[in-house]
Parts: structure tokens; C-alpha cells; sequence
């Protein structure tokens, strides 16, 4: 994003110290203003120093700069040293710099400096003049004086390219921080520049990164990670792992550097480095290498050497679904298949084993079973190459429709996506399946946007949203609508973009304000967040900048004292214009308001006529009232209805479990967990159930599988208090110290973590 203006999103306010509450109404320099090569004002006329004050003078090329003996001592301790010291020096008025690296204007600008403490007043060229005589002298004032302001003039990638050898030369680390930063801010794109890969890459300024400490390994892991998405064959991504491996100092680091590089050469086809590398990874301690130990091997004709080193994992280590998913890859016929179905009974995330089984389906002419093959991992993990494979499936259907609905989610996901191994891109495609199906409308087209976002449909809701763009690529609203289905997909890294192109595509201020403020709350600044919100209602009211500052207000800090502030901010929204879709969302919002502080019947009020305009999603909220209600029934049907109109019905099958009896409540939860194994709340359902059975192993394994593909904070804890129970203190300790990692601050860990660590010690 692009600074608009503010503090907050200019480079340079992340250089200055200290936090102002109010620095997000403040206004940065503009660009024109403070450009690097726009020449500072110098100091003239009466400003200028008068040259019968100075007492020693300094001969640079027949040229005298007259200085002040005392002021210039003062400036370091070897200056003081010289000038009043035991050196010949200190007995001379005329003292010849000509050797020394400075010009005659430097210098002057040193005099300048002595009497001001000022490097403002010269241009950026004298400044890093100052900031060498400032290193060569060891003026530590006048240095850090120099990389400051040096620091503050770098706008753009030219800029940071000028600077970052003056400021690696000179170990400036502020401006070479300054300059790292605007690289880092226009990756991925900054990778196709060569000027900016010899700054990362090239051996001197490879050293000169380690003498200041920038050279970190984190810096070159998040490098090479950005430079492997992007393209994961570039030289560019190579050369960064090379540097990975150069600085990784422990073992883990070894490990994860040679896997990373051996990953590449394997997708390059360079087999033999790539067996290479893994090989070091697995000396380094890193098990999961041996896969690719197996695959290079595989690719190398050595097919039973590749198996049996799969088959030495599976016995050697517990078993976890990849090590299956491997060794399927060098099997055949029924041990393949039965390789797969156990990966999935494993890890049901992996999204290899669905893909083949789909494939295998299409060659005995079972095209809609593969279509509902594929559609299960659609349902929890939306990835492009999955969505192409169903399109084709379609397409061998000529369901045309549905083939265009997935190929236009998919260009939702990656606009330049290359279809059919790279050789067809996806807008020919569309362009080709459209000759072939009903053309709509824009009135057709809201029609059906509302239609499928009613009934939670969320890919068809993308699709039809991606047909709108193409006629009207500037709509900022449509954007909108994007990141919001992208955010529910559990797309962060599209809904991003969206939202950003949305900010950048709209025609006025204050709806610019309202997407910079969804910006900055999806990064985590609520309170700049928030500030937008109120300069955009000031601008115009209207109903997303109201219901903007509900959300953070809700968010952030709702309570007894909030609420009604809240109610009365989305009650404004739903009296400003817009469309049903987004007055449904700020009904169910106030709903659930309503609900926490206990005014059931408004709460009730607003899900109904949430429901009335198609909110299909206010039935969990209606739901929730009933159960509060004592109307349990009731709340099991309300379920129902959601979970028979909603596509994308995994949630709800969840929530209806809280409603029923505990046989149908485990029959819902192990529904929700077949739509979606990602959900952790009926693993760990079923876990407690199992523990209040007494049946501890049982429950400890249903845990543990989950874990084993989704580490998450809740199921580790749970985890570690089952061990506790149970004595198993070094097991609990460890899930302990696994959960503070995801969260340092998760008080019932702490706790946990704790009583485990004085158990230990009493024992």
C-alpha cells in the first residue's frame, strides 16, 4: 500500500522513536519534499560562521577552511588528541587534510557541525561526507547525527540502492535498517531487480551484512521463502539458500537450510545435488529429509531403494500420514491404494491422496464420484491446482457452468494462474467456456451473488464476484466483497490483496479511510484502525465506516460499559444505505450484542429480520437465543435449518452438537470433522468424552492425531493435563513448553507448566 499521507504508513515513521497516541492524524514529509536527490538548504549569509573566529585551519588541495580549534576537539576524543595533545598538530594553525578523504565543502560543513550539531542544512552528498570523517575521527555524535538524517531521505528502491553501500561502508545501521526495509517492502518484486540481489547476495556486501549483525539467518530464511513462492526455480531462490547455509551457526538451522536448498534442486531436476543436500539435513538430525532422500532416488531409476527408505521411517518412528503418503509413490497396484487410504486416516489434510484417488476414479469413467473426491478437500483447504483439477473433471462432464465457477474462483486466488501444466493461462480458458454457457447480466449477476452468499456458497459467491471485476475492474466495493469470502476460505494472503486493491481503486476519501482501516485492523493496529473509522464518518456517514468501528469497539473492548455504544453505531449503519448482504451481517452483529448483555428478545428481533433479507447465518445466532431460553429443542432445529440451506456446513454441524444428546452430538462432530478435519473443537470433544470413560489411551490417541497435523494451542494443553493426570510429568511438561511456544502468555498453560514443574520437584 502506498503512502497515503499519514505517519503511520510512511517508511520513515518506523525510525523514529517513542510513540505519539495522536501520530495517526499526523502528516509525513511528502515525497517531493524529502527526496534524496532534492538538495537540502545550506547554510548562507548571516547564518555563515565568521572566518576571523577561527583559529585553526584546515588545507584541503591549496583551499583553507577555517575552524574553531575547541569546537572541533570537541567533536571526538582522537580530534581532542590531536589538536591538543602531544601531536605537531596541536602547535600548527594550518593543518593539512588533504589526505584524509574529505572535500573542501565537507569540511566546511565539519566547522558547521561544531558550532550546531545540525546536518540537515547540506545535501545529501556532504552528509555522507560528514559520515565518513565522522567514522575516520570516531565522532560518535556526528555519526549517529548523519545516520538519522541519512536514514529519513530514503523513499524508494533507487534511493535504498544509492545508500545501503554508503551506510554498509560506513556500519550505519540505521540508514542501512532504513534501506532494508523499503527492499523488504516491495518483495516479491524487488527479487527481479539484479541491483537489489547483489546487495543479499554478492560477498562483499555478504561481509559487511555479517559485521553489522543484518545478516541474520530469520532474515535469509524469510527471504528465501518469499523467493520460493514467487518462483521456486530462480537463480534468485538459490542463491538465497546458499546464503541460508552460510549463516546457520546451530543444527537445527543446518538442517532446515540444506532440506529448503535440496527442495529446490529437486524441483530444478538437479537430482544428484538435491540428494546432496537432503543427505546433509538427515546428518543434521531432520527426519522428515529422507522423503526427500526417497525421492531423488526414485528420480534417479532407484525404485525399491527409494521404498525400502520409506519403509525404515515407518518402522523406525510412530507413524504419521506423510511417511505412508511417501512410500505410496514407489508402490503399485493395491499397496498403493492402501498406502493412501491410510495417509488419509492419518492426516486427513493431505491433499495428494484425495487428488490421486479422483484421478484413478476419472479412469473407470466415475467422473462424479471424483468431482465429490476432490470437493472434500475443497471444503476445508481451497488451493488452486485442486480447483483446476475439479474444472477439468467438469468439463469432461460438460458441466461448463461449474467448470467456469471453479476457474473463476481460482483467478480469485491467483490472478496469472497457468492452467494445463503451465500451457493455457486461466482468462483463455474462461474466455473459452463462456461461449459455451448463459451469458448474465450485472442485474443478472447481483441476482446470483445474492442468492449464493445467502445459502454460503462461498466459492459460487467468488466466482460471480470475479465476472462483475471483468466488466468493471475498478470497483472498489466488489473488492471488498472479495477479501471478505477470501478471510471466511481461510485465504489471509488473497484477502489481503483484495482489500488492498479496493483501497488503492476507490474514488473517495472516506471510502478510502474505511479500507485502510480494515488494513490496519487485519495487521493488528486497532487503534489507527479505529481513528479511520471516525475521520471517515466525519467525511460522510455511511453505513461501513460505522459498522467498522462497531467491529474494533466489539472486538477490542465490549462490555457493560461499551455495549450500548456499540448498539448505537450499528444501529446508524443499518439506517445508511447499502445492500441486503451487509445490513444482514450488522443485524447478526447486534444480535449477538443483544445476546451478551442478556436483552434476549432484541437479540431475537434482529436475527429474524436478519433472516428475512437471506442472512442464512443468523440461524446460529436464533439458535443460541433458544438455548438461552431453555428451548433446546428449538435451538437443534434452528441448526438444522442452517445446515440444510448452508453449501459450507461444517461450523454448523459443530454448533448443533451443543444442542442434543450426547449420541447425535458425537454423530454431528464426527460429521463436522469428515467436512473438516482442521476443526479442533470435536477432537477434543471426544477426547474428554473418552477420559470421563477412563479409556486414557484411547483418548490421549485421539489427541494425538490431531496434533500430529495441527498443533494447536487448546489440544496441546488439553493434552498436557490428560498426561498430568495421569503422572506422565515429563510428557506434560513437554506439551507445556510446545503450547507457550504458540502463546507465552496462555494463563491456564502457565498454570499447568507450573504444578507439572512442582510436581517434579516434590517427587
Amino acid at each position: 500500500m502506498d503512502c497515503s499521507g499519514y505517519v503511520l504508513e510512511c517508511p520513515n515513521a518506523a525510525l523514529v522513536s517513542g510513540y505519539d497516541p495522536n501520530s495517526v492524524y499526523s502528516h509525513c514529509q511528502g515525497s517531493q519534499d524529502c527526496h534524496l536527490l532534492v538538495n537540502s538548504q545550506i547554510l548562507i549569509g548571516n547564518d555563515c560562521p565568521s572566518l576571523d573566529d577561527g583559529d585553526v585551519s584546515f588545507c584541503i588541495n591549496d583551499q583553507l577552511v577555517h575552524c574553531v580549534r575547541f569546537k572541533i576537539a570537541a567533536l571526538s576524543n582522537p580530534l581532542k588528541a590531536m589538536l591538543y595533545g602531544s601531536f605537531a598538530e596541536s602547535r600548527k594553525d594550518n593543518i593539512d587534510f588533504s589526505k584524509n578523504g574529505i572535500s573542501v565543502e565537507g569540511m566546511r560543513a565539519v566547522e558547521v557541525y561544531s558550532r550546531t550539531r545540525r546536518v540537515d542544512l547540506f545535501r545529501a552528498e556532504i552528509v555522507l561526507e560528514l559520515l565518513s570523517f565522522a567514522n575516520r575521527f570516531c565522532c560518535e555524535e556526528m555519526k549517529s547525527s548523519c545516520d538519522v538524517h541519512l536514514a529519513s531521505l530514503v523513499f524508494d528502491i533507487e534511493d535504498a540502492l544509492i545508500l545501503i553501500d554508503y551506510g554498509l561502508e560506513e556500519s550505519a545501521n540505521l540508514l542501512v535498517a532504513s534501506c532494508l526495509q523499503v527492499l523488504l517492502r516491495e518483495l516479491p518484486s524487488s527479487l527481479y531487480n539484479h541491483r537489489v540481489m547483489k546487495v543479499f547476495c554478492s560477498s562483499e556486501t555478504r561481509e559487511r551484512w555479517a559485521m553489522l549483525g543484518h545478516a541474520s539467518f530469520l532474515l535469509y530464511y524469510f527471504l528465501s521463502q518469499v523467493a520460493m513462492e514467487e518462483n521456486m526455480v530462480s537463480s534468485a531462490t538459490v542463491m538465497l539458500l546458499d546464503r541460508l547455509q552460510e549463516f546457520a551457526t546451530e543444527k537445527w538451522q543446518r538442517a532446515l537450510a540444506f532440506h529448503q536448498l535440496g527442495c529446490v534442486l529437486l524441483e530444478r531436476k538437479e537430482y544428484k545435488d538435491a540428494q546432496f543436500c537432503f543427505e546433509a539435513a538427515v546428518q543434521e538430525g531432520h527426519v522428515y529429509s529422507v522423503a526427500g532422500v526417497a525421492r531423488t532416488k526414485y528420480k534417479q531409476g532407484q525404485q525399491y531403494s527409494a521404498f525400502r527408505l520409506i519403509n525404515s521411517i515407518i518402522f523406525e518412528y510412530k507413524p504419521v500420514g506423510w511417511m505412508y503418503q511417501e512410500r505410496s509413490l514407489y508402490g503399485v497396484g493395491r499397496e498403493k491404494t492402501i498406502d493412501l487410504n491410510t495417509a488419509t486416516e492419518l492426516d486427513p489434510t493431505l491433499p495428494f491422496p484425495y487428488k490421486y484417488r479422483a484421478v484413478m476414479k476419472v479412469e473407470e469413467k466415475q467422473i462424479k464420484q471424483a468431482i465429490s473426491e476432490v470437493g472434500k478437500i475443497i471444503s476445508f483447504k481451497l488451493s488452486p491446482d485442486v480447483l483446476e483439477l475439479r474444472a477439468w473433471f467438469f468439463i469432461a462432464l460438460e458441466d461448463y457452468e461449474s467448470a467456469l465457477r471453479d476457474i473463476r474462483a481460482l483467478l480469485t486466488l491467483e490472478p496469472n494462474y497457468m492452467m494445463f501444466h503451465g500451457k493455457v493461462s486461466g482468462d483463455h480458458l474462461v474466455e473459452l467456456l463462456n461461449h459455451r454457457v448463459q451469458q448474465w447480466s450485472l442485474a443478472d449477476c447481483w441476482m446470483q451473488l445474492y442468492e449464493r452468499w445467502s445459502c454460503v456458497d462461498d466459492i459460487g459467491s467468488l466466482a460471480v464476484i470475479h465476472q462483475m471485476l471483468i466488466h468493471d475492474p475498478g470497483k472498489s466495493l466488489l473488492r471488498f466483497r472479495q477479501s471478505l469470502l477470501l478471510l471466511r476460505l481461510n485465504c489471509q494472503k488473497a484477502a489481503m490483496r483484495c482489500l488492498r486493491l479496493a483501497r488503492n481503486y476507490c474514488s473517495s476519501e472516506h471510502e478510502r479511510l474505511v479500507y485502510e482501516g480494515w488494513i490496519l485492523y487485519d495487521t493488528g493496529h486497532r487503534e489507527e484502525a479505529l481513528a479511520r473509522a471516525e475521520k471517515s464518518i466525519l467525511i460522510q456517514r455511511s453505513f461501513e465506516a460505522f459498522f467498522l468501528k462497531a467491529y474494533i469497539l466489539a472486538d477490542t473492548n465490549l462490555g457493560p460499559e461499551t455495549s450500548p455504544y456499540v448498539i448505537q453505531l450499528l444501529g446508524e449503519a443499518l439506517r445508511c444505505p447499502s445492500d441486503g448482504l451487509r445490513k444482514g451481517q450488522a443485524l447478526n452483529n447486534l444480535g449477538s450484542i443483544y445476546v451478551d448483555c442478556g436483552k434476549l428478545d432484541q437479540a431475537a428481533d434482529c436475527y429474524m429480520n436478519a433472516l428475512k433479507i437471506k442472512h442464512t447465518r443468523a440461524h446460529q445466532g436464533l439458535a443460541r437465543v433458544y438455548q438461552l431460553k431453555n428451548r433446546r429443542k428449538a435451538a437443534f432445529d434452528e441448526m438444522t435449518k442452517l445446515i440444510e440451506k448452508a453449501q459450507n456446513n461444517a461450523s454448523a454441524y459443530e454448533k448443533r452438537s451443543e444442542y442434543c444428546d450426547r449420541e447425535t452430538a458425537k454423530n454431528d462432530l464426527n460429521m463436522a470433522t469428515q467436512l473438516d478435519p482442521l476443526r479442533t473443537y470435536p477432537y477434543r470433544y471426544r477426547a474428554a468424552v473418552l477420559m470421563d470413560d477412563q479409556k486414557e489411551t484411547e483418548a490421549l490417541e485421539e489427541l494425538t492425531i490431531a496434533i500430529a497435523f495441527k498443533p494447536e494451542l487448546q489440544m496441546l494443553h488439553l493434552r498436557a493435563a490428560f498426561y498430568e493426570s495421569m503422572g506422565d510429568l515429563p510428557s506434560a511438561r513437554q506439551d507445556c513448553e510446545a503450547a507457550l511456544c504458540l502463546d507465552p502468555n496462555h494463563t491456564d498453560t502457565l498454570d499447568l507448566y507450573n504444578k507439572t514443574q512442582n510436581r517434579a520437584v516434590h517427587h
